[in-house]
């Protein structure tokens, strides 16, 4: 097995600290998502996206 393909190395590179960019850009996405959907409207955006926000950032930065 190569140093690269190593447990070891995988799980490094899957322990990298989350950033805000990524925060956001995954709340942004799951937004779109409920907003395609139709479980979002643009009158309830400000307090969902909130909310959603606050929820991936407690999630990704979770010991």
């Amino acid at each position: 097995m190569s140093e690269e393909s190593s447990p070891q190395s995988l799980l490094a590179r899957l322990n990298k600290p989350v950033t805000d960019e990524l925060i956001m850009k995954i709340t942004k996405e799951v937004v779109v998502k409920f907003i395609e959907a139709g479980r979002l409207s643009p009158v309830k955006f400000e307090e969902t996206f909130g909310e959603i926000h606050r929820v991936v950032k407690a999630t990704a930065r979770a010991e």
